[in-house]
């Protein structure tokens, strides 16, 4: 699955690792996130936290009649009212990647993964 678009200089094909890349980077913006988590917890119920370089294992991406659909896996910071954050990336992604990719995001699912102390 992919995003194609035909122009007059061509055809665009933006591959589904890069929307959940894009997307991955947005994330790790909003204030309250720690990291991307991988989308399985690991053994002993522990989520593991992602570098720059696989934040795609972290979001799941789906198209819908409606438009593409978001599922991220992240870590928040101790003592934020995990809500708002919530709420933040939510908005900060549908926001960013409307406008980045010209493309209707019909929802973006947030997953806690865990909550992290930060020091």
């Amino acid at each position: 699955m992919s995003i194609e678009r035909v122009t007059s200089f061509g055809n665009i094909n933006i591959s589904q690792e890069a929307v959940a890349t894009l997307a991955g980077g947005v994330v790790t913006e909003c204030y309250g996130v720690v990291g991307m988590a991988s989308q399985k917890f690991l053994k002993d119920g522990l989520a593991e936290l992602l570098k720059k370089d696989n934040y795609s294992k972290g979001v799941v991406v789906r198209r819908t009649d409606e438009g593409l659909e978001l599922d991220v896996y992240i870590i928040v910071s101790f003592g934020v009212k995990i809500t708002e954050v919530i709420t933040a990336v939510q908005s900060k992604v549908k926001y960013v990647l409307e406008k980045t990719l010209e493309q209707d995001i019909s929802k973006v699912n947030v997953f806690v993964q865990g909550i992290k102390v930060v020091e």
